[in-house]
């Protein structure tokens, strides 16, 4: 497993995927809502992540269908990638709160 912090797009897709499984378009639509529509994922750019984290043996293809004509997968969290998500949540966790401590913020939002 690797140490390298993870890609915003790798990581958003994780935690799209840690509640229940999705197809590519849900994943997306999950992405849009997680970030309140700040990441908006292209069809490309997220097939492409969702490709990697799959050979990466991060997320699994659950199922395989073809609907009106189209292929459609379902991706779902593997055990390894609910593992790394949970270590880069702790790793991103300790950097908010060593940032905070240095802006002098004890909790909330800042205004700069």
């Amino acid at each position: 497993m690797s140490e390298r912090a993870m890609q915003e797009l790798a990581l958003l897709v994780l935690t799209a995927l840690a509640d229940a499984p999705r197809h590519g378009y849900a994943i997306a639509q999950e992405v849009k809502g997680i970030t309140d529509g700040r990441v908006v994922p292209r069809t490309g750019a997220l097939y492409g992540a969702l490709d990697r984290l799959v050979a990466e043996g991060l997320i699994e293809v659950r199922q395989e269908e073809v609907v009106d004509g189209r292929a459609r997968r379902v991706f779902a969290l593997a055990p390894e990638g609910r593992e790394r998500l949970a270590l880069e949540t702790e790793r991103l966790a300790a950097a908010v709160l060593e940032a905070r401590r240095r802006l002098g913020i004890a909790g909330g939002s800042v205004t700069v």
